[in-house]
Order: C-alpha cells, then structure tokens, then sequence
C-alpha cells in the first residue's frame, strides 16, 4: 500500500508535511529477507495507478520480485495514513475498502504454484480482514503448500482497526494445525489462545498442531522455542526507538531468514532482533533495515550455528 506518515512524534491532525513511503506487513517482512539475500516475491494486486507504479518501484528497489504481483485496472491501490506519537503508540486510519488488493481471492494461488514453488509462504491476520475472497486465498494456500513442499509462515498481525475481527481470529485458527511456524505477540495470544503466559502460549500452539512459535513481547523481547519446545526469553536489543512500526515484520524477516539457511531458533531470534532493533531506530518501516553487506555478515554468522533437529523442515 501506500503510506502518508506524519513524521514522529507529530500527527496527523497538525503535521506541516507527509512521509511518502510503501509498506504493509507482508510486504515488509519479503524486504528484510530479501536485504539478507534471499529470494522473495509478493503475491498481492495493485492498482492500474500512480501509487501502485510507486509500489512496484519500491519492490524493484527492495529486491523483491514482481512476478506474482499483478495490476488490476478496475480497483485502485490501497492507502494508509499513520501517525506514531511520542508514547510509542499507533494510529492508523486505513483506505482499503474496495481496493485491489482487497479483491484477491482463491485464483491468486494459482501464480503462486505456476513456477517453482517457494521454500515457504507468509500469511496473516491482516489479509484476512480484507474480506471473504482474501480468507479463502488464506485457507487455499494454507491446504496446498505441503503438497509443493512449502513451509507455512503465519504471522497473526491483529488489526482491530481494519475490523472483521471475529473472522480474522476464525481464519487463523482454521490453519493452525498446517501452520510450520507461527509468529505473534503477547497482546494478540489472548485472542487466538485465550492466554497471553508464554508457557501456555506455546503449549496451545503444539496443542493446535503448529510446529514452531515465537511469542514477540515488544519492548520485553520474544520467546523462542528451546530444544525441548519450551519458550526461552530473548530481550530486546533495542536501544533507540524513533518509529516502532515495522519492528514485528522486521523480526519475522530475520528469523525466516537465519531458518532457511539451517540456523537454530536461538540464532533467528538473535537475528530477528537485531533486524527489528533497526528498523525501530528510523523512521518508515523498512528504511533502517542493515545494508546487503552488513545483512550478509549477520547472516552467515546465524547459520554457523546449525540446526540439531533431524526432521527440521528448514
């Protein structure tokens, strides 16, 4: 989508001038791997329009390719306003109802299947909120993916202010049991496990049938799974924070990055962290993502540490 941020801490009531930028969870979480050099693509729509060109110049920009992305000349490209004020806290209001993207339905998985298909699949809450068309997609893509050996990424992305809620909370919790990694924060635990007790997290998700979890406590750093399955806390390695938004995409990024490339859960969340340190620490949502250089480094050093688990889909 496109983004017009009030630079922070302003807001959008008395902001002199907008931050013009692209962004949205899954878009930002393909622009973290892509920048520790993997390859990604984004299977959306956007619009036939001056903001959906912008969105896919800022894909070539990011090295995420444009393949699975197509231009819909009947729905235009979505858009969101934002503002983050100084107590950290987020405020969006969002224009999507009728857009593209909101649009994509079942027949989009077809793109995704078409050639080679991907090593794994991110999905979430926030594409389920856009309607029916985009759960079936969710539930479709969810159903096939084991069949071309593709890892699926779940990462919940509440957004009660995009609604649908109740379906939201419904759609994740239908794909749980083929979910091989689930990404999501204590403030979104209790709506899908009734618990927000990192114990209690995990063990609902095995419970459910999800294969590996990491619980993200914002500021209280995350919970990664121990060899035993168990969550062991990670803090945060956050020093300065001028935007948080992007901080949870970021992580998702750097810990499906370090995973691929056969590095423990300990390493990914190491990585993951140090990804959403970053990009916290600038404003935009993918502008203080390390350079290729300094993301090629980190990354080498995830996968020294290797993966013990025999059956590890990674």
């Amino acid at each position: 989508m496109l983004l017009l941020q009030a630079p922070p801490p302003e807001s959008l009531t008395n902001a002199s001038h907008l931050l013009v930028d692209i962004a949205g969870a899954e878009f930002n979480a393909v622009a973290a791997i892509a920048r520790a050099g993997g390859r990604t693509a984004l299977l959306s729509r956007v619009g036939d329009d001056e903001p959906g060109q912008r969105v896919l110049l800022a894909m070539a920009a990011l090295n995420v390719e444009r393949n699975l992305t197509t231009t819909d000349s009947h729905h235009p490209t979505g858009l969101f306003l934002r503002s983050t004020p100084a107590d950290g806290s987020r405020r969006v209001v969002y224009y999507r109802k009728g857009s593209a993207a909101s649009t994509m339905n079942v027949s989009d998985a077809d793109r995704l299947w078409s050639t080679e298909p991907p090593r794994a699949v991110i999905m979430s809450g926030i594409t389920a909120a856009l309607g029916d068309g985009p759960r079936q997609l969710i539930d479709a893509v969810a159903t096939k993916a084991a069949s071309h050996n593709t890892a699926v990424v779940v990462d919940v992305n509440a957004r009660p202010a995009l609604g649908n809620s109740a379906e939201v909370i419904a759609s994740i919790r239908r794909i749980l049991a083929k979910t091989d990694l689930l990404v999501l924060g204590d403030d979104e635990s209790g709506l899908i496990f009734d618990t927000t007790s990192p114990f209690e997290v995990f063990a609902a998700a095995r419970k459910a049938g999800v294969k590996e979890i990491v619980l993200k406590g914002g500021a209280r750093g995350c919970w990664f799974a121990g060899d035993r399955g168990e969550p062991i806390h990670m803090p945060s390695l956050a020093a300065t924070v001028v935007d948080s938004v992007g901080a949870g995409d970021a992580f998702l990024g750097g810990y499906l990055s370090a995973r691929l490339v056969g590095a423990s859960a300990h390493a990914a969340a190491a990585l993951g962290s140090d990804f959403a340190a970053r990009v916290i620490g600038a404003v935009g949502d993918t502008t203080g993502l390390p350079s290729k250089e300094t993301a090629a480094i980190a990354i080498d050093k995830a996968s020294l540490e290797q993966s013990q688990r025999t059956q590890d889909r990674w």
